[in-house]
Parts: C-alpha cells; sequence; structure tokens
C-alpha cells in the first residue's frame, strides 16, 4: 500500500482526540476520588474497594474491547474500521461523566452500601465507553502514520494538544468546584461534558479513514480468512498469550504500567495536597496542576525534536522517565508552594517527554508484531496495553486506602456540612479540614514517595530489556512495507 503523507491540519484533527481522552481523564482522576471520601464523606475503606473494583474492571474490559472491535463490521466498508467505533464511544464516555457525580443524596454511614454500589456501576460504565473509544482511536496511529518520520511529526503536533486537553480538565473543574457543595460537582461535570462534545466534533476529520485505507485493509482481512494455514478465531487467552510472547511489548507495558501508577497517584493526591499540606483553597489545585503542564507543553516539541534528530525512541523515553524520578522524590517533603510549583515545573518537563514517546514506542513494538505474525492487530496491543495501564489505578486506590486508614485519614468536611445543614455552630476548624502530622505524611507518601519508587522500577526495567534499536526499528519498517501490510 502506498504511503499517504497526512496534512498538518489532519494531525492536529487527530490529535484532539488524544485532548479528549486526556482532558475528561485528567478531571475523573484528580476529583473523583476526593469526592465520594471528602465531599460526599463516604469511609476511606468504601472509595478503596470501589475503586479497586472499577481497576479490575477497567483492566478486564480494554483488551476485551480492544479484540471485540478488531474485525471488520457491515458499517466497515462504508465508514471505516476505527472511526464507528471512535463515535460509538467517545459520545457516551462524555455523558457518562455526569453520572460519577450524581449519586444518591443519602447518608454515607447509613448509606454506605448504596453509595458504594452506585461509585462502582457509574465508574464501570463510564470506563467501558472510555474503552471503546480509546482503543480505537489509539489503533489508528500506527495503521494512519507508517513512517517513523510522519509518526514522530504526528506526535509532535498531537502532544501538545493532548497536554492542552489535560490543561483544561486540570484547571477548568478547581474554578467551578466548592468541596462542600455536591452541586457544584454537578455543575462542573455538565460544563466538561459540554466542551467534551465539541472536542469531540473537531476530532472527526482526523479520525476518519481514507478510501484506500479501508478498502486495503479488507481485502488483506478477506485474504487471510480464506487462507487455509490461517486459525478461525483465535481466543482472548491465545492473543494475550501471542502478545506477552513479544519482550519488547511486555517490558514496554511494566514501564507504562508503573508510569501510569506515578501519574495517577500524583493527580489524585493534588487535592488534598492543596488542603492539608500547603493549607490553601480550592483554587490553588489549578495552580499547581499548572506547574507541570507548562513544563510538559513547553517542552513536547523539544522531546518531538530530539526524537527526530537522534532517531533513538527508547533514548529519548529513558532521559524523560529518569526526570521524572529526579523531581518526584523531592516532592515528597516540600512544603511551600512556590517551590513546589517549580519542582513541578520540572517535573512536567519530564512527563512531556514521556508523553511524546509513548505513541512512536508502541508504533515500534507493533511494527515488530507485524513482522513476526504477519497480522495487524492494533487493537489488540492497545487493549492489553490498557490492560496493564489501568492496573495504575488498583496501585492508586489501594495505597490511598491503606495510607490513609494507616495514618488515621478524617474523611468527609466535618463541621461544615452540619453547620450549613442545621444552622448550628459548630468549630468551624473543620473548613479546610484537620488532620494530624501522620496523616499529612501519609498525604506526601502517596503524593510523591510511593510513586517515586514505582517509577524508578519501570525506568530499569526498560533500560535493562528493551531492545528495539534504531537499526531494528529501521528493518521492520522495511519488511512492513514489503509485506503490503
Amino acid at each position: 500500500m502506498e504511503n499517504l503523507e497526512h496534512s498538518s491540519a489532519n494531525m492536529a484533527s487527530y490529535g484532539f482526540a488524544k485532548f479528549l481522552s486526556e482532558f475528561i481523564e485528567m478531571a475523573f482522576t484528580s476529583w473523583a476520588f476526593y469526592f465520594y471520601e471528602r465531599t460526599i464523606g463516604l469511609a476511606s475503606i468504601w472509595v478503596g474497594i470501589g475503586y479497586i473494583i472499577f481497576g479490575l474492571w477497567n483492566a478486564v474490559n480494554d483488551p476485551v474491547m480492544g479484540i471485540l472491535t478488531n474485525r471488520p463490521f457491515k458499517f466497515t466498508r462504508k465508514l471505516g474500521r476505527r472511526f464507528p467505533w471512535i463515535m460509538i464511544g467517545g459520545i457516551p464516555y462524555v455523558l457518562s461523566y455526569i453520572l460519577i457525580f450524581t449519586p444518591p443524596a443519602i447518608d454515607p454511614t447509613s448509606g454506605a452500601l448504596l453509595l458504594f454500589i452506585y461509585l462502582v456501576f457509574s465508574t464501570c460504565l463510564f470506563d467501558t465507553f472510555n474503552s471503546i473509544f480509546f482503543i480505537n482511536y489509539a489503533s489508528l496511529f500506527p495503521d494512519k502514520f507508517r513512517s517513523g518520520k510522519e509518526r514522530r511529526k504526528a506526535t509532535g503536533i498531537g502532544t501538545p494538544i493532548g497536554i492542552l486537553g489535560v490543561a483544561v480538565g486540570s484547571l477548568v473543574p478547581p474554578l467551578l468546584i466548592d468541596k462542600t457543595s455536591q452541586f457544584s460537582y454537578i455543575f462542573q461535570a455538565i460544563i466538561m461534558a459540554v466542551i467534551g462534545l465539541v472536542v469531540l466534533m473537531i476530532a472527526i476529520p482526523g479520525c476518519r479513514e481514507d478510501r484506500i485505507t479501508i478498502d486495503h485493509y479488507l481485502d488483506k482481512y478477506e485474504e487471510i480468512q480464506k487462507s487455509e494455514d490461517k486459525k478461525e478465531k483465535d481466543s482472548f487467552f491465545k492473543l494475550m498469550i501471542r502478545a506477552l510472547k513479544q519482550t519488547s511489548f511486555v517490558v514496554f507495558i511494566i514501564g507504562y504500567a508503573l508510569y501510569r501508577c506515578l501519574v495517577i497517584s500524583m493527580q489524585a493526591s493534588i487535592p488534598y495536597v492543596v488542603d492539608f499540606v500547603l493549607m490553601r483553597p480550592e483554587d490553588f489545585v489549578t495552580l499547581l496542576s499548572a506547574g507541570f503542564l507548562i513544563g510538559a507543553l513547553i517542552s513536547s516539541p523539544l522531546w518531538a525534536l530530539l526524537a527526530q534528530k537522534t532517531n533513538n525512541n527508547k533514548k529519548v523515553m529513558l532521559i524523560s522517565s529518569g526526570l521524572m524520578v529526579a523531581f518526584t522524590l523531592p516532592l515528597t517533603f516540600i512544603t511551600n508552594w512556590i517551590i513546589m510549583f517549580i519542582v513541578t515545573f520540572l517535573w512536567g518537563i519530564g512527563l512531556g517527554g514521556y508523553w511524546t514517546l509513548i505513541s512512536p514506542v508502541l508504533a515500534d513494538i507493533i511494527d515488530e508484531s507485524v513482522v513476526k505474525t504477519e497480522r495487524r492487530e492494533e487493537g489488540v496491543y492497545n487493549g492489553f496495553l490498557q490492560f496493564f495501564g489501568r492496573l495504575g489505578i488498583i496501585f492508586q486506590a489501594v495505597s490511598f486506602a491503606v495510607v490513609h486508614i494507616l495514618t488515621g485519614f478524617q474523611v468527609g468536611v466535618g463541621g461544615v456540612a452540619i453547620y450549613e445543614l442545621f444552622g448550628m455552630e459548630f468549630d468551624l476548624t473543620f473548613l479546610t479540614g484537620t488532620q494530624t502530622p501522620l496523616a499529612i505524611f501519609g498525604i506526601q507518601m502517596h503524593f510523591a514517595l510511593i510513586p517515586s519508587i514505582a517509577m524508578l522500577i519501570g525506568t530499569l526495567i526498560f533500560w535493562k530489556f528493551y531492545k528495539l534499536t534504531p537499526d531494528k526499528v529501521e528493518a521492520h519498517q522495511a519488511k512492513v512495507k514489503e509485506l503490503k501490510l
């Protein structure tokens, strides 16, 4: 198949799908756990178990959706292989975000079980649509952008747009949320959903597949189906075993999973850090988030240029992940917001590099799999990648719940809610919440210390065992072209 060069505008449109994913994901990660534990007042153990169930569903759901959507359907020839699923998943994904913040208005102690069930239901529904949307959007990348040069260019354009999505997703909710008001969370969710639908419309041109790509895929699929030595259908476990036999993929998903442990834990910790470590109002969540976002946004084009110049994706990813480790650990001990802002800015520079390299590195791995199996199974690989990446949610839930229980963290907003409900005078020291020094150090642990250890392990594993050198990558791309896949 001839290599199609896509315009910068088309690449930018494709990047807005990344914007949408990061936009909603950032808001959810930052506020959902905090909302149920602090604003609603559901006990840490209930929230933790709910998140573990959500994380397990999240992990299983991704590869299943990857496999189910990795074959042609009746609409494929007319609408494309990936685009219909991007829309089928994208619209309800955005709308289901609202459900997470509309639990029944009941007492969090006597009605804990019902709130727990609602938490599990709403988050799992949200993730189901997220999986359909994200897996097909991500799977489109290696098929749409074929050469290493075009992939790095598309990443260089799309990554800043994705980072902008993170920025909007982290900066907008704190401006709308009052931690003592459940309605304010509902209002921010509605605003986020409206923005999300607009962004999805902008992403449509970039997520559409061209006629040549659609016809080539269908012709090749029919050819494989007719082949006598092709097994009719591979089971979920056969596909998983085949993918996990690929060393480069295993190494990458381990590193990616530990990276997700870092990012999810830090994002979800920020409202707690602002409340109890810095003791500042909600607006400082926006300010603190802006620190790493500015660093990532400024640096991502430079990381893309560095990757183009060195033609060595492994080397650039290692440098960026090492920077994240170096700037995460000090955050454990910082209590001054100005210094914390500076360090999070530096941390964001490393984050920008890792973000920039995820898609090109995974595309290199998929090219290797195509050479070995003579099949294009991007959906399967992206499904399994998300399977392991979602373990970061379980990591965050377990670490938060265990740390909060062991350090005696006080859930709920205390006197403020009681004061507003009954009009009675109470001790308003709970206005921002009071915690013991041990509970505050626990927050610092799940904000930086524990995630930095996880990221260090992932960096060392990637450095030691990832073997796709530039020569191997170029050889694989040439072979893929020869196979006309």
